[in-house]
């Protein structure tokens, strides 16, 4: 701190320049990391990257019937929603504390 009670800008655009940095490399990481949610014990996997873009479905034969498509349907839509949970809580983990850093920043709309 200089006289006056004024905070050294200096240090802290340099403090926000590093949390802007951490933030994007947890970013980069997030994209790349791939997480897994399944539905009906496994008959249906879904892929998504920690970022919540579908990458990847399997089904499993077993889960296939021409007679009931909606259950299939289904399936993969629960598949779906429950890789982009695991997603949200791997988000919460990388990003929380780096929002929070930024948050208590004086001057910044965060």
């Amino acid at each position: 701190m200089i006289p006056g009670g004024q905070p050294n800008m200096q240090q802290l655009l340099q403090q926000a320049q590093k949390m802007q940095q951490d933030l994007a490399a947890a970013q980069q990481e997030l994209a790349e990391t791939p997480v897994e949610g399944s539905a009906g014990g496994g008959l249906v996997k879904a892929t998504v990257t920690g970022a919540g873009e579908l990458r990847d479905l399997v089904i499993d034969p077993k889960a296939v019937d021409p007679e009931d498509t909606e259950t299939l349907a289904d399936l993969i839509v629960a598949a779906v929603r429950d890789a982009n949970q695991a997603a949200h809580e791997l988000q919460q983990q990388k990003l929380g504390p780096l929002a929070q850093g930024l948050g208590g920043m004086p001057g910044l709309p965060f």
